[in-house]
């Protein structure tokens, strides 16, 4: 046999081992190839083009020439940066008590933590407009007190943004310091404790720099997801409170500037980037995915990774010495014998506070439920009268009912797509070893990482070449891309923790693979698998900004007419439609959780 010959043998036997091996990981990366890096890169690619689609940089001379724009990403950081500090002052006291109870406890405290996230966005801004209002539910109570004599004003401004933001991201942070800290030995606060280090000083020399990794990743994700918000500013907040991504929409819908919004994009992402260098040098990207932060290194190997560990330990240094000498104050006043006491007074103050923050994210949302069924034309508190008028416009009007129709459509389909595609690239995530394999989780993640907006104008564009716009097709394999991420961080956390010997008894009995996966290892994870559909449900239920977009006025969903009726109006008939959707919501995960329970029994 020849040489060409013996070459031409082995190309097919190569590619078949290739096939075998990366051929679980191969349709979710040929998907986001086709449906997120070419829409994205074609969006970015614009702003090096001008109106005659020549290679010019002129986009970018009008951004540094016209110091505005300058302006609103500079406020668009400062909101994320005072978003991310609240979301994890509030967010540590219910992650720690959350990691601190038993797991049944945990199981029911979690709910309430979640329950934000199971809700709409755009339910939970009108719930602040309802309790933040001038003659809202909050102006209300402190005149009836006596507190004040007129209404402070609460929306429309930064406190407003600030409110909304924390309240929606809030979630985020909690569960992904949660992660963190359940891996915290206990046993090392207990060793402290029995050195003679009083709890202050436990927690801050001990405890807190073993959760820093969880703060660290947490504020990231916040941060990040932060910037890709419109939503809450333009329902809460005023002029001064633009974000770059209302003002990347406005570049496009309202004057059609493609060019330029994609220049205002790169300059986004130029921020995002350096934001995440620093973020790599200080504990490493491998946190975002649970895993251990990075050691510092020297001086010279890694300048900010070390100076941020110095500064760091010196923070918690003098934490844990203030702490000390406020416990030697605290020991004048209470005897040592009475530590039990004290210690059952420190565990109270935990609760209190964890208890208050979790209010915080639960109780809101049902405020609009009594606005829903007044009798007035417009949102007020208390609601006047009762009437059912409002629901019996939205029965009556079809636009609603096909949008509802439509949103549970779309959300079926992108969530199973998304299920078909990232459950098989999260077990090879997980069972297997290849090189590359971190930048190959980073990918899949990216739609997480990379602001909304970018993903939707880039699929606008994408599709206005290949006839998808303004089709539910279109849609599905738009949400589809925001899915894929949740679905394999979801099942490749419950991958990970499941007990591979099972698989192996299962081989030695006969089982082949196919029978192994379909009898033993699903069976054992469907609690998981439940979770990530609903994940990805909830996901594509309430997303809003592909629908702005890539619908072009020809239909729309349920979000998307929420959103149009609330820039037109805001009547209680959203409070109704809002009303519906939690209720909704509130039974799809109750629902959920019943099988993921009997999941958990049957297995």
């Amino acid at each position: 046999m020849s040489i060409a010959e013996t070459h031409v043998s082995r190309a097919p036997s190569l590619l078949n081992r290739s096939l075998k091996r990366y051929g679980r990981i191969l349709p979710a990366f040929l998907f986001l190839g086709v449906f997120f890096v070419l829409p994205v890169s074609l969006l970015l690619g614009l702003s090096f083009l001008n109106p005659d689609g020549e290679l010019s940089l002129q986009h970018y001379y009008r951004l540094w020439d016209k110091p505005v724009y300058m302006k609103v990403l500079g406020i668009t950081l400062k909101t994320a940066g005072w978003t991310t500090a609240f979301c994890i002052l509030g967010g540590y006291p219910i992650a720690y008590l959350l990691a601190t109870v038993a797991k049944t406890t945990r199981a029911r405290l979690t709910i309430l933590v979640l329950m934000p996230f199971w809700t709409s966005f755009l339910v939970r801004t009108f719930a602040w407009i309802v309790l933040l209002g001038r003659k809202g539910a909050i102006n209300n109570f402190l005149m009836d007190i006596g507190m004040i004599d007129q209404p402070i004003k609460m929306i429309f401004n930064f406190t407003g943004v600030m409110i909304g933001m924390s309240h929606a991201l809030m979630p985020l942070a909690v569960l992904t310091m949660l992660s963190v800290m359940e891996g915290i030995d206990k046993n090392l606060s207990k060793a402290g404790s029995t050195m003679g280090a009083r709890g202050g000083q436990t927690f801050w020399r001990i405890y807190f720099p073993l959760s820093v990794p969880g703060i660290a990743a947490g504020g990231m994700l916040v941060f990040i997801t932060s910037l890709g918000f419109f939503i809450t500013p333009a329902l809460l907040g005023g002029a001064r409170d633009t974000m770059i991504v209302q003002t990347i929409i406005f570049q496009i819908k309202e004057i059609l500037n493609w060019g330029f919004a994609g220049a205002i994009g790169v300059l986004l992402m130029v921020a995002v980037l350096i934001i995440f260098f620093v973020y790599d040098k200080l504990l490493g990207l491998s946190t975002l995915s649970g895993g251990e932060a990075k050691q510092a290194g020297s001086l010279k190997q890694n300048p900010i990774g070390y100076v941020g560990a110095q500064v760091g330990g010196l923070i918690t240094r003098a934490l844990g010495t203030l702490f000390e000498w406020i416990g030697v104050a605290f020991d004048m006043i209470v005897p040592r014998r009475a530590d039990k006491r004290r210690k059952g007074s420190g565990r109270i103050a935990i609760w209190t506070v964890g208890l208050l923050m979790m209010g915080f994210l639960a109780l809101p949302a049902l405020f609009v439920i009594p606005v829903s069924f007044t009798e007035a034309g417009f949102l007020s508190w208390p609601p006047k009268g009762f009437s059912l008028q409002w629901y019996q416009a939205l029965v009556e009007t079809p636009v609603w009912i096909n949008a509802a129709v439509r949103s549970f459509t779309v959300a079926i389909l992108a969530s199973s797509l998304g299920m078909l595609l990232g459950v098989p690239a999260a077990f090879m995530l997980a069972r297997s070893s290849f090189s590359g394999k971190g930048a190959v989780f980073a990918f899949l993640v990216s739609p997480i990482i990379i602001p909304n907006i970018f993903i939707a104008v880039g699929l606008f564009f994408f599709y206005a070449k290949i006839g998808l716009v303004g089709t539910t097709i279109g849609l599905v394999l738009g949400h589809t891309v925001l899915a894929i991420p949740y679905v394999v961080i979801t099942v490749l956390a419950v991958v990970k923790g499941y007990d591979q010997n099972l698989d192996m008894a299962a081989a030695t009995l006969g089982a082949n693979r196919r029978q192994t996966l379909s009898r033993v290892t699903l069976p054992l994870i469907r609690s998981g698998m439940v979770a990530a559909f609903m994940f990805a449900f909830v996901i594509s239920f309430d997303e809003l900004t592909i629908a702005l977009f890539v619908t072009g006025g020809e239909l729309t969903t349920l979000p998307k007419q929420m959103w149009d009726d609330a820039l037109l109006r805001v009547s209680p008939s959203l409070a109704a439609v809002a009303t519906l959707l939690l209720l909704f919501m509130s039974a799809f995960i109750l629902i959920s959780e019943v099988m993921k329970r009997r999941a958990a029994k049957l297995g």
